[in-house]
């Protein structure tokens, strides 16, 4: 194939009529809702309109730095407000599958935090409760939605790398706060995989699919979390990826696509809005960056725009990052994690 002379336009779900404003309501306040909210209400025209917490004070104080209208104590009140048309779920995964069953419940659309569930049976049961509530659900996995991603898919689509035979990622974080923070509590979903593999995961299954075979090492930590670990994922012949992550150290957190034309290398961190270089057999290179000004953190507001035209659509799902493909990943992260407890316990 001729090596291309530009990359592809990116898919951009941008503010506007394919993106109505919705109004949201937040369940569980805390640092990565305060990321989110920021984004949404600096880059879109979605707007949160209530948020609850357990803790009142919790719960009004962060109504007030962001100027969302209701303050509620009790997570059932928020979902009861027939002013709420989506429901974002901020909490812990351990609280995901009982917060996903009871906004789904109240006929909510709804946005849960990645990974959507602690295991895929948990995922599974959130499912089947949205499909037949005939809402929306998403995870909020907000890679899938920059638009270095669509870039992404396109060249993989196209065949500009030819053949994929290899994905190399990794994501590590050096976690303080050592044993307090949610990751490094098994009661709470801790673990290195669920929260920061899932990155590397997600982008394999993206591009490769389910895999065939799936091969883990690693270690826990003595609050009995996974702390590192190296996945070897098989898809066939020819064709495998090597994925790793940490939550004691912080690495680079880069990702190279290989084909039998062409790799494609993301700057770390490769999950956030970041620079593309694809360079074909010979040498030849192209390098993309992201003109949008939408930066860091902030592109967490790409996801917020993608679910309302998604809604707007009539779909129940993202087209971009299907239920079943949720599952699919979280099977993936289960097997690992029994690998690894299962070597721990020998």
């Amino acid at each position: 194939m001729t090596f291309p002379t530009t990359f592809p336009e990116p898919e951009l779900f941008t503010p506007g009529a394919d993106a109505p404003a919705l109004r949201w309501g937040l369940l569980a306040p805390g640092w990565i809702a305060d990321l989110f909210v920021s984004a949404v209400h600096a880059h879109t025209d979605q707007r949160f309109v209530a948020v609850a917490s357990r803790s009142a004070e919790r719960s009004r104080a962060f109504s007030a730095q962001h100027g969302i209208a209701k303050a509620y104590d009790s997570y059932e009140q928020l979902v009861a407000d027939p002013e709420v048309d989506v429901v974002y779920i901020a909490a812990p995964q351990s609280e995901h599958l009982a917060l996903g069953l009871l906004a789904v419940a109240a006929g909510k659309h709804t946005l849960i935090e990645k990974p959507l569930a602690t295991t895929s049976d948990e995922a599974r049961v959130l499912v089947s409760a949205a499909r037949s509530a005939g809402v929306l659900m998403m995870e909020a996995l907000w890679s899938r939605y920059l638009p270095q991603t669509s870039v992404v898919r396109a060249l993989v689509r196209d065949g500009v790398l030819g053949d994929i035979r290899s994905v190399v990622a990794d994501h590590g974080q050096a976690i303080p706060d050592y044993p307090n923070h949610r990751l490094h509590r098994r009661e709470l979903g801790g673990g290195a995989l669920l929260d920061l593999g899932i990155y590397p995961v997600q982008l394999d299954s993206m591009v490769l699919g389910a895999p065939s075979s799936i091969t883990a090492i690693g270690g826990l930590l003595d609050t009995g979390v996974d702390a590192y670990s190296t996945l070897v994922l098989g898809h066939g012949p020819s064709v495998q990826s090597t994925l790793t992550t940490t939550l004691v150290v912080r690495t680079p957190s880069t990702a190279v696509i290989a084909g039998t034309e062409a790799r494609l290398e993301m700057a770390g961190s490769f999950y956030m809005p970041t620079t593309l270089r694809l360079t074909a057999n010979d040498g030849e290179a192209l390098v993309w960056n992201d003109t949008t000004g939408v930066s860091s953190m902030a592109g967490l507001s790409w996801e917020a725009t993608a679910l309302a035209r998604f809604v707007r659509e009539g779909r129940t799902e993202s087209p971009v990052h299907t239920l079943d493909e949720t599952i699919s990943i979280l099977e993936t992260l289960d097997e690992a994690r029994r690998q690894i407890d299962d070597a721990a316990t020998r």
